[in-house]
């Protein structure tokens, strides 16, 4: 399988893979989203995530699949630090804010960061078209986020959820960068896969851990484990997708269609979270569909 991954990038089969890839990433990440915000705490639902992630992959890793390269360990490393930093960014996110506010602000930050370093770091070159999808996208990203505040007004100070929701968005932004270019220096791309999980599960754990000591009241652990097991299935199928895009077609472009998750987002948002949807955010989510045509087809 992983051959004939590698065997398809840059080809006309390997941008239609892609592009099923990218959008299955974007429904799978919404459901990932919910999963991570609802429950008693999100930075404990990411720590049991993690685990059961972690514990699913190793055997494969270990047993299966070829070892990394030590080159393919630093990109690993890298990986390894700078999901710790998004995972916390997005956990706080989703304690201070509510879902359909943080989640917006989160994706609307990344595509046009991704692009850009896109542009920079593997030299891709994108179309005027391209661009003025990328700032539609994420223009209306923004606006949806803007026009939910607007609909839902909280009490507090938004500052910091919007802070953090930012800094998740900048991060997730990164994480795209640095895992396209190590899941490139791996001559099977499912090893860079499979010890990205299996090193996930002896990070943010440790954070959750220290967050569930600290807890006056220790929530029940038993919904906490299947919450877990559910976003960790959702998590492998997520990220191992949008990644597996990015080794084949565009980094940038890949990045900017995972977006359309908002759509999800906000379905999930009214469906399972009882949030209010009106008209306005409903051509919002149509700028938003748009937009990431423009990126597609341009």
């Amino acid at each position: 399988m992983g051959d004939w991954i590698v065997s398809i990038a840059g080809t006309e089969t390997g941008a239609r893979w892609a592009l099923g890839l990218a959008l299955f990433s974007a429904l799978a990440h919404a459901v990932f989203g919910a999963i991570n915000k609802g429950g008693v705490d999100p930075f404990l639902n990411r720590g049991a995530i993690n685990l059961w992630y972690g514990a699913m992959v190793a055997p494969f890793a270990l047993f299966w699949l070829p070892l990394p390269s030590p080159g393919l360990w630093v990109w690993l490393g890298i990986s390894y630090l700078v999901h710790i930093v998004y995972e916390y960014m997005q956990a706080s996110a989703f304690e201070k804010g509510d879902f359909t506010l943080v989640y917006p602000i989160a994706r609307g930050t990344g595509p046009l960061v991704a692009l850009l370093l896109a542009a920079v770091i593997f030299h891709e070159r994108f179309s005027m078209l391209q661009w003025a999808g990328g700032l539609l996208l994420s223009g209306a990203i923004m606006g949806l986020a803007v026009t939910n505040i607007r609909r839902n007004p909280v009490k507090g100070s938004l500052g910091p959820a919007i802070r953090a929701a930012l800094a998740t968005g900048i991060m997730l932004a990164i994480y795209t960068a640095v895992d396209a270019y190590g899941i490139r220096q791996a001559a099977n791309p499912f090893t860079f896969l499979a010890w990205f999980f299996v090193l996930g599960a002896f990070g943010f754990p440790f954070i959750a851990y220290a967050r569930w000591r600290s807890l006056a009241v220790k929530p029940p652990l038993r919904p906490l484990v299947w919450r877990g097991l559910a976003g960790a299935v959702v998590a492998l199928f997520s990220f191992s997708a949008v990644m597996l895009a990015t080794r084949i077609d565009s980094v940038g472009q890949t990045a900017a269609l995972r977006e359309t998750s908002i759509i999800f987002a906000t379905a999930i948002g009214v469906l399972i979270f009882r949030e209010r949807i009106d008209a306005a955010r409903l051509a919002l989510i149509a700028v938003i569909a748009a937009g990431a045509v423009l990126v597609e087809v341009g």
